[in-house]
């Protein structure tokens, strides 16, 4: 039996040769999934974003108003996660209008501060919060922040480590200064949420215009 390819010149080959006309590489999908950032004030909620987004960071930054919203794509190789984050305001006065941003999220990173208690009792209680309020399905991840200031460490991994399994969460300890895990928490959770694209929501709440508004400047370390 005679196995027929189909060939034809090339610029690459030259004049007179013939080449094997390759199929196209399938094309990846994109899935649109939206991801809610939750925790207290200056645990560097805002700081841990920008790294993941623009490989960036600011010693200082100024407190969120509301929410700031930023994009970013996860690619997995055979399918992409396009992320729509939300990053939320951590001072008290807007805990209220966080039920706006994590409803309808396929995901959620709740950030503590390795060197606070308070934040890590902070974020069971956001924790406590997604599991009675958020849509079932939602995954949720810890992210211990600050990891490169070992030598002021508060919270010990193994106790939220060990936490995070009871929970049925994901636990990763990050640095928004050094990049260190960033790629890797939000590479997980795309891993983790299921791959369906949600219906698109008409957005009617507060959101910082392009240029965050945010007000007084605080330390992200």
């Amino acid at each position: 039996m005679k196995i027929l390819s189909k060939m034809r010149r090339t610029k690459k080959n030259g004049p007179g040769v013939t080449g094997m006309v390759m199929p196209d590489a399938p094309k990846s999908h994109t899935y649109h999934s939206k991801l809610v950032i939750l925790g207290d004030t200056a645990v560097g909620k805002s700081c841990l974003v920008l790294r993941y987004v623009r490989d960036d960071f600011s010693e200082f930054q100024e407190s969120t108003i509301g929410a700031a919203f930023l994009a970013h794509t996860a690619d997995l190789g055979t399918e992409k996660v396009k992320f729509e984050i939300w990053d939320t305001a951590g001072q008290e006065r807007y805990k209220s209008l966080a039920p706006m941003y994590y409803r309808g999220a396929a995901a959620a990173v709740i950030v503590y501060d390795i060197t606070s208690k308070d934040s890590f009792s902070g974020a069971k209680s956001w924790v406590r919060e997604l599991e009675r309020r958020a849509g079932t399905g939602i995954v949720i991840a810890l992210a211990g922040n600050k990891s490169d200031m070992e030598s002021n460490r508060r919270i010990e991994f193994e106790e939220v480590a060990a936490y995070a399994k009871e929970n049925g969460l994901l636990h990763f300890e990050t640095s928004a200064k050094t990049g260190a895990n960033v790629q890797e928490l939000f590479t997980d959770i795309a891993t983790n949420i299921p791959k369906t694209d949600p219906p698109r929501e008409s957005v009617s709440f507060p959101i910082s215009p392009p240029r965050t508004r945010r007000t007084d400047p605080f330390s992200c370390w």
